[in-house]
């Protein structure tokens, strides 16, 4: 949960021995972040066991009126999507990870002056999301729709992931040199549809427990799941 000193008032699943189905939200700027889902549900599933996880992703854009400021979204993401855990994800892009988190803190303060939160945790990439997807080529190659690609392919490696200037143009590229297609045919490829795909191939996350960022995620967790 939020480390800051604060004291939110939340809801808690891991209080409850006997709960067997754990619902989460994912909370985002943009639809492309869908792709984060299963890493947090493996992630959860690495942390809690067996239990049962539902996941839904807060998708505002078709609300009439979709809320701009982050602490509307959050209530309205809450009370459009009711859950036990809430994920509020934003990447650092070029800000320093400690201001994204603190903007994140701020809104949910702001929020619980409205409504009662479940436990609520930041999820913050450096750089961006797409970063956490570059670790398994077999599922890259998959994910293009050419699973027998002979294309060669260079993963940078672990310790470069939050250093990237571009992970989105970086995961792109691989996926359309995996794809082999060339011209039309590789304009036409709907590379976005192929990071959602990626993202359900990879079966295990445990390289990116080496990144700060994610690492910072799980250590809010396990402390989370420690205290109850």
């Amino acid at each position: 949960m939020l480390q800051t000193g604060k004291t939110f008032r939340c809801s808690s699943p891991f209080r409850k021995p006997e709960m067997n189905n754990i619902r989460y939200t994912l909370l985002s700027d943009g639809s492309s972040d869908r792709a984060l889902i299963p890493i947090l549900t493996w992630l959860l599933h690495f942390r809690l066991g067996n239990q049962a996880i539902n996941a839904e992703y807060a998708d505002l854009r078709r609300l009439p009126r979709p809320p701009k400021i982050l602490s509307d979204r959050i209530v309205k993401a809450v009370e459009l999507f009711p859950c036990d855990i809430l994920f509020v994800h934003r990447d650092a892009e070029n800000q320093p990870a400690a201001l994204r988190r603190r903007e994140i803190e701020d809104a949910i303060s702001t929020a619980l002056t409205l409504i009662q939160l479940p436990h609520t945790f930041c999820v913050i990439p450096i750089r961006m999301g797409e970063a956490w997807l570059l670790i398994d080529e077999t599922a890259i190659r998959k994910a293009s729709g050419n699973p027998i690609s002979r294309a060669p392919l260079i993963l940078p490696s672990i310790s470069r992931l939050e250093s990237l200037p571009d992970p989105k143009n970086t995961l792109y590229g691989l996926i359309q040199k995996a794809s082999g297609l060339r011209g039309r045919r590789l304009r036409n490829l709907r590379v976005n549809k192929c990071v959602h795909r990626l993202a359900e191939l990879i079966d295990d996350f445990t390289p990116l427990r080496q990144l700060s960022a994610f690492s910072s995620l799980e250590s809010d967790l396990e402390r989370q799941i420690a205290a109850n």
